[in-house]
C-alpha cells in the first residue's frame, strides 16, 4: 500500500466527511467565494467543521455519566477593513452554503460589472505534528471504565484520609476543513484527549483538594499504568499538602514560581497582551511597544503551535495558515504580536498562524497556542534557596487579568512560605497581585528547568475557548504583591 503525503490526506479525510456526504466539491465552494467576492471585500473564507466527542465521569466509585455527541457545520465570513460579516449553518448543503454567503456579503458595496472570480486553487503548506488518528476509537468502552476505575482504587490506596475520588476521561475527532477566497485550500485532523483527577482528602473535619491530570495531539494508549500513577501521585500530594497548609502571609515579598503549569501567570499576564487585536486598537498595555524593552534581560516568549502532541499545537490554524514558532519578547525586548489574517492586515505584517475559533459556529481571532518562557542558567533549588522570606509557589488555580492595563490577581493552588532559603510550611489562601508588564521588568533569576505543561489548559477569550498549553522554568520575582490570609 502506497501512503499518501499527510497534507493530500488530511484533506482527503476532511473532504470525504464534510464535502462528499452532501454531494459538495470544490466547484461548489469556488462558488459560494465567487458570490461574496462580487461584493468589495478584503477576505472571505468558509471554514467546514466535524467533531465527534466523548467523555465518561467517575465520582463516588462509579462511572456515573457517560457521553458522546457529533457536531459539523460551516462557517462563511467576509471580511471589509476592520468589519466582519459572518454566517453559519449546521446544514451543509448547496443552498445554504450559497445563501450564507450572499449574506455575508452585504458588508461591502458591489464590485465592478463582471463575473467575480476566486484564485486558482493552492493546497495551503501544513505541518504533520500528530496522528490524525481518531482517538475515541483507541480504547474500547470497557477499557475506559476500566482505567477510571483504576484511579479510584490507586488514589484511595495511597492514604486513609483520601475521601473522594472524582475523575473524567474525555476525547475528541475533530476535522476542519477551510476554504479561502485567494485560492487556498487547507484541511487539519486534530485528535484531542484529556485524563482528569481530582482527590478530596479529609482529617478532623477539615477537607482539602487536589487535582493533577493531563492529556495531548494522541491515543487513550497514552494513559498507561505509569501516567495515571503519576497523575494520582500529584493529586494526592496536593490535598495532603493542602491539609496542612496554614493561613498565607500578605505585602510585598519576593515570589518564586515553580516550572510547568505556573506558566498560566505568564500566559494570561502577558500573553493575551501580546495578542494582535489588542495592539492594533491599542488597548493593551504592550501597545506600540515593539523593540523597547519590557522585560529583565534574560526574559524569552514564544508562543509555538509546532511542538509536536501537544495540547495547543496546530498543523494549520483555522484560517489555513500555517502553525509558526513566534519568539514575543527576546532578551527582555518586545520583538512581535500573535496575528489572525484581519489583524495581520490592518497592521501591515504577516499573519503568524494564530488565528484561532471555537467552531464553525464562531469567527477566528489571535489566540494563543503554546506559550513558555525559555529557560535560564539558574539550579532551581538554589533559586528558592535564595529567598529569605518569602513565597514558593508551584500550582495555580483561577486568575484575572486587566488586558488595557495589565493588573492581574491569582490564586495559588499549592504554595509554600520559605524563610532563609528553606521551606518552612504550606501555605493556603495566596494571591498574587501585579501588574503583567511591571511583574516581567521583575524577574531576578531564571531556572535552568523549563518545563511544559502537562497538557490540560483552555484558554477563553470573548466566549470562546480553545485549547492551549503554557509552559515556564522555575523563576524569582522580587517585590510582588501577595494578599493572604494570615
Amino acid at each position: 500500500m502506497i501512503a499518501r503525503e499527510p497534507t493530500i490526506e488530511r484533506l482527503a479525510i476532511a473532504q470525504s466527511l464534510l464535502l462528499t456526504p452532501f454531494g459538495l466539491n470544490e466547484t461548489h465552494l469556488a462558488r459560494a467565494l465567487a458570490e461574496i467576492k462580487a461584493h468589495r471585500v478584503d477576505e472571505a473564507d468558509l471554514y467546514f467543521q466535524y467533531t465527534r466527542s466523548e467523555g465518561w465521569s467517575l465520582e463516588e466509585g462509579i462511572v456515573k455519566t457517560g457521553s458522546f455527541s457529533i457536531d459539523q457545520g460551516v462557517g462563511v465570513r467576509a471580511v471589509s477593513g476592520e468589519k466582519t460579516a459572518f454566517a453559519y449553518s449546521d446544514d451543509i448543503s448547496e443552498a445554504s452554503l450559497l445563501d450564507a454567503a450572499r449574506t455575508v456579503r452585504t458588508i461591502a458595496g458591489a464590485a465592478q460589472a463582471g463575473r467575480a472570480r476566486v484564485a486558482s486553487k493552492k493546497i495551503a503548506k501544513a505541518r504533520s505534528l500528530y496522528a490524525g488518528l481518531d482517538p475515541i476509537a483507541t480504547l474500547d468502552s470497557t477499557t475506559k471504565v476500566a482505567l477510571l476505575g483504576k484511579v479510584e482504587r490507586l488514589a484511595r490506596a495511597k492514604d486513609p484520609r483520601v475521601a473522594q475520588v472524582m475523575a473524567g476521561l474525555a476525547s475528541e475527532y475533530d476535522v476542519v476543513l477551510v476554504a479561502r477566497a485567494d485560492g487556498t485550500l487547507a484541511a487539519d485532523v486534530r485528535p484531542l484527549v484529556r485524563l482528569s483527577v481530582t482527590v478530596i482528602a479529609e482529617h478532623k473535619g477539615r477537607r482539602e483538594v487536589g487535582s493533577a491530570g493531563g492529556g495531548g495531539r494522541f491515543g487513550l494508549a497514552y494513559f498507561d499504568d505509569a501516567q495515571i500513577a503519576k497523575y494520582v501521585d500529584e493529586a494526592v500530594h496536593a490535598a495532603l499538602t493542602n491539609l496542612d497548609a496554614r493561613p498565607a502571609p500578605a505585602g510585598e515579598m519576593t515570589v518564586v514560581l515553580g516550572p510547568g503549569w505556573p506558566g498560566i501567570l505568564l500566559h494570561e499576564a502577558i500573553g493575551h497582551g501580546l495578542e494582535g487585536d489588542f495592539n492594533r486598537k491599542g488597548s493593551s498595555a504592550f501597545s506600540g511597544r515593539i523593540g523597547q524593552r519590557v522585560a529583565a534581560k534574560g526574559v524569552t516568549v514564544l508562543d509555538d503551535g509546532t511542538i509536536a502532541d501537544r495540547r495547543g499545537s496546530l498543523n494549520v490554524d483555522d484560517e489555513g495558515n500555517t502553525s509558526q514558532r513566534n519568539v514575543l519578547i527576546e532578551d527582555g525586548i518586545l520583538k512581535g504580536y500573535i496575528q489572525d489574517a484581519m489583524n495581520a492586515r490592518l497592521m501591515g505584517v504577516a499573519p503568524t498562524g494564530n488565528g484561532r475559533r471555537e467552531s464553525y459556529a464562531h469567527i477566528p481571532m489571535p489566540r494563543m497556542t503554546n506559550t513558555y518562557m525559555l529557560g535560564g542558567d539558574k539550579d532551581p533549588q538554589e533559586i528558592v534557596a535564595s529567598i529569605k522570606k518569602g513565597l514558593y509557589a508551584t500550582n495555580f488555580g483561577g486568575g484575572q487579568v486587566d488586558i488595557t492595563s495589565g493588573k492581574f490577581v491569582f490564586s495559588a493552588s499549592e504554595a509554600y512560605w520559605v524563610e532563609n532559603g528553606k521551606i518552612q510550611y504550606p501555605v493556603k489562601g495566596a494571591t498574587l497581585v501585579g501588574s503583567g508588564p511591571e511583574c516581567l521588568k521583575h524577574v531576578s533569576m531564571i531556572g535552568n528547568d523549563m518545563r511544559l505543561d502537562s497538557g490540560v489548559g483552555t484558554c477563553g477569550k470573548e466566549g470562546q475557548s480553545v485549547p492551549v498549553g503554557v509552559g515556564q522554568p522555575t523563576l524569582r520575582i522580587d517585590g510582588l504583591t501577595v494578599g493572604g490570609t494570615a
